[in-house]
């Protein structure tokens, strides 16, 4: 899977970027918010989700690791695809999409073209339990710049820890100095 690309833009638009990265041209599908996010940069790091279909192989580009997992949840749910998905990030921030499925605004998310009350209801109850709440979640990890702590706590997550434990396990363990390794081991002694 190509994770990430990091290169010169040789092509942009709201809907498009292409990427050279080494040589090699990387026709990426963007949201608007992304288009949005990176403004005049002539080159970036685009975070990538690549979607094999029988008849094509498609990149997805985001501006942040947030918006792409925000996306990853959305083609989880049955009946949206990878385009539902990106109109749906190109109405919303990903951080407002998570409010309105905490706080269940079916409104909200039906407002998007191409959402109606079913699939709007479905995307919440799919994905209440999934999606946190990424406003508060960037706002806790990135107000400390600790990139580690987020990287320790997104690899306890990834081994099915409990948010909320994995949070206060690295809080009683994280000085702001330790490396990621470090974090992850004493976590895991204390969860």
């Amino acid at each position: 899977m190509i994770a990430q690309l990091n290169g010169r833009f040789i092509e942009k638009n709201p809907t498009l970027l292409v990427v050279d990265c080494a040589g090699v041209g990387y026709e990426v599908k963007i949201s608007l918010n992304t288009f949005t996010s990176l403004g005049d940069k002539d080159s970036a790091v685009v975070f990538t989700r690549l979607i094999v279909r029988e008849d094509a192989h498609i990149l997805y580009g985001f501006h942040s690791k947030e918006e792409r997992e925000m996306f990853n949840h959305l083609i989880s749910v049955s009946g949206i695809g990878p385009n539902t998905a990106i109109i749906m990030l190109s109405s919303m921030l990903p951080e407002d999409i998570a409010q309105a499925i905490q706080t269940e605004d079916v409104m909200t998310i039906q407002k998007i073209k191409g959402i109606g009350a079913k699939t709007a209801q479905r995307v919440i109850l799919d994905l209440k339990g999934k999606v946190l709440k990424l406003s508060e979640q960037a706002q806790n990890i990135f107000s400390s710049n600790n990139t580690n702590r987020f990287d320790a706590l997104t690899a306890l997550l990834s081994l099915g820890f409990d948010k909320k434990a994995a949070e206060k396990a690295l809080e009683r363990i994280d000085t702001g100095a330790e490396p990621v390794e470090h974090l992850i081991k004493e976590a895991l002694k204390i969860l």
